[in-house]
């Protein structure tokens, strides 16, 4: 147990209902959180950011936010917000809306001011999930100053995943290391749509080892928001049937997720990609985030895996990207095979190194107060 100080007393007293923070308390935190590329697809909300239908992803490694939250005790609430070294007002907007959305949970927030710095490692708003990775790590951050006044130990993963998961539905995955899933599934008994649960311990080994090599086909920022993509599922004639069997395909790969079975894995996996694009598609108003090339790189890899034999597979996320997902001891075969056949296909020849990473990470607490 944490020593249990005055500082905390002041803070679990009361006024008015209004948490006190202690005058002088101030310090920074600075997490790093993953991005995670979703196997079988969320798209589609209800309620207050719940899912239509449950989804599983691989968390990532090099596909990552750091972000620090310098925080000093104030008599009101204020907030500057960083990206990329740049003030970005109206990030900071879309954050300060979740944060007094949620004084509930952070009731230190209307006496403190809080400065945000974020980096990305990949490039923002290109179908790689920067939202993801961005408000895990934001809420890890909340999540261990609040931690510091109570005098706690460790944070709760559980309520990271949701907080998390108000801010951007896949960022509840992200605080998990190797592979989550969020969404309730008969077939997972802990499973939930309020939260992510980790399948950590589900995964037969060879999953441990996978690698994403992402092929950045453009990094330009994608002409329709995943936040407009979901709405336009309340009127897509095929929403029920996507939800039926996203739900099979939840089932299906759990089941080959345990058995290392990797024809099973591949089929479902670029399955749920093609899925998610065609109901873009014949969404209303339609739209294509998928380019030229994209297509073209989908073509090489079936070609590739059916020559070599190599269980090379392919998903996309919500934009132009191909993440060439395949088992580590095939790493040199794939990797030459991108640089003679791939490369030509991404901008300015650019593709990302990846693989299955071990979740968020703390990178520096001072509390000073």
């Amino acid at each position: 147990m944490p020593e249990f100080t005055f500082r905390h007393f002041l803070y679990l007293c009361s006024m008015n209902g209004q948490a006190k923070v202690p005058s002088g308390f101030h310090g920074i935190v600075k997490w790093q959180s993953p991005s995670n590329i979703a196997l079988v697809k969320y798209w589609g909300k209800k309620g207050v950011q719940l899912p239509q239908n449950p989804s599983i992803s691989f968390t990532l490694s090099q596909c990552r936010t750091e972000t620090s939250v310098t925080f000093e005790a104030a008599e009101n609430f204020s907030l500057r917000f960083y990206f990329e070294g740049n003030e970005n007002q109206a990030f900071a907007a879309k954050i300060e809306k979740f944060l007094l959305d949620h004084v509930a949970d952070f009731p230190w927030l209307n006496q403190m001011s809080l400065n945000m710095e974020s980096n990305n490692t990949f490039p923002h708003s290109s179908g790689i999930a920067s939202s993801a990775s961005s408000m895990s790590a934001l809420v890890l951050c909340l999540l261990d100053i609040d931690r510091m006044l109570k005098g706690e130990a460790e944070i709760d993963l559980k309520k990271a995943s949701c907080l998390a998961r108000i801010a951007s539905g896949s960022a509840s995955r992200s605080v998990f290391p190797m592979m989550a899933l969020w969404g309730k599934t008969d077939t997972l008994a802990t499973s939930s749509d309020e939260y992510a649960v980790s399948l950590e311990n589900q995964m037969n080994p060879i999953f441990k080892t996978y690698c994403d090599s992402i092929l950045i086909v453009s990094d330009a920022a994608k002409l329709v928001s995943s936040r407009a993509g979901h709405s336009l599922m309340e009127n897509n004639p095929y929403a029920a049937a996507r939800y039926a069997q996203a739900n099979r395909n939840i089932e299906n790969l759990l089941a080959a997720l345990r058995d290392g079975d990797l024809e099973t894995f591949i089929e479902i996996t670029e399955s749920e990609a093609m899925q998610l694009h065609a109901l873009m598609m014949c969404s209303t108003p339609s739209f294509i985030l998928m380019k030229p090339n994209t297509l073209n790189i989908i073509s090489e890899i079936r070609r590739f895996r059916e020559t070599t034999q190599i269980p090379l597979c392919f998903t996309l996320d919500a934009g132009p990207n191909v993440h060439l997902l395949y088992p580590k001891q095939y790493a040199d075969a794939v990797e030459t095979f991108i640089d003679e056949n791939l490369v030509r296909y991404c901008t300015d020849s650019k593709w990302i190194k990846d693989c299955v990473g071990n979740g968020p990470q703390k990178l520096m607490v001072m509390d000073a107060g």
